[in-house]
């Protein structure tokens, strides 16, 4: 018998109940990770709320991020475009880097990094304007509204995020009008809109109802095609369907596993994610 076979057989895989999509149309990728963290550590007074935590995360792949409540998930996504720089306490140790650059270098300017790291919350948060006004407020404030076609911009964004044919002929309405599912939409084409590389979600579906939430994993799906996607979720179904690869935090901010996804909910290396994720503690 081949070692290869051996291997294999070896391999005890755990039952979880969760459907993990393996064939997504996206390839691996052995390049370089697009966001790197090293010995990342955050503190919000002297509270650590992530410990060492060192990751690569892939370029052109959804990567999700799980854990129980409590254990540094959204702390870890701020600290990414620099969130956490508007909580006064929080101290950042290690290193965090976009492109091989550390973020957190004396030359960067935050609000320029998140031109390239955009946002999406957990609650849908349009601002109270037009559907128009929404798209286009981050050209707008980034002083970019004569460089671009703004119509041509406002319409490739809402295309982005799967809105353009429910909104076409109203505009100038309020994006406040639109549904729960819809406005969630409006932020994402609001974040896309100046063009990022990765989008940061955090528990993007959790405030939606089922419908609405299957509208928003399938445009994660088509979004992956030109960004970078980082989501966390509380679902651990919803990771499973539809992230490459996944993150598992647990209490005290300690990254304790980060694999393809098919292999952190099928065959996890840790005793402590196999008992996370099969419902024995968190």
């Amino acid at each position: 018998m081949s070692s290869e076979m051996t291997d294999t057989t070896d391999e005890t895989l755990i039952e979880t109940g969760f459907s993990v999509e393996t064939d997504r149309g996206r390839e691996p990728t052995d390049a370089e990770g697009i966001v790197r963290s090293e010995d990342l550590s955050v503190y919000y007074g002297n509270e650590r709320a992530l410990e060492d935590v060192t990751i690569e995360i892939p370029e052109n792949q959804v990567t999700a991020i799980i854990g129980p409540s409590g254990c540094g998930k959204s702390t870890f996504l701020r600290s990414i475009n620099r969130m956490n720089d508007r909580i006064e306490s929080c101290t950042v140790e290690g290193e965090l880097t976009f492109h091989g650059k550390n973020v957190y270098d004396d030359d960067v300017d935050p609000v320029a990094l998140r031109r390239k790291i955009g946002q999406v919350f957990q609650a849908p948060n349009p601002f109270p304007k037009s559907i128009y006004d929404n798209v286009a407020y981050g050209l707008r404030i980034q002083g970019r509204a004569d460089e671009v076609d703004l119509d041509d911009a406002v319409e490739r964004a809402l295309k982005g995020a799967a809105l353009w044919d429910e909104v076409e002929d109203k505009l100038d309405e309020s994006g406040l009008d639109l549904s729960g599912g819809q406005q969630q939409r409006l932020c994402i084409a609001r974040a896309i809109a100046p063009d990022p590389e990765v989008i940061l979600m955090d528990e993007p579906t959790s405030a939606l109802d089922p419908v609405a939430a299957s509208k928003i994993e399938d445009l994660i799906d088509e979004l992956v095609e030109e960004y970078s996607v980082i989501i966390v979720t509380h679902n651990m179904q919803q990771a499973a369907r539809i992230s490459d690869k996944t993150a598992v935090f647990l209490t005290g901010g300690e990254l304790v596993e980060f694999d393809d996804t098919a292999r952190i909910f099928e065959n996890p290396k840790d005793d402590r994610v196999e008992d996370y994720i099969t419902g024995k503690f968190g």
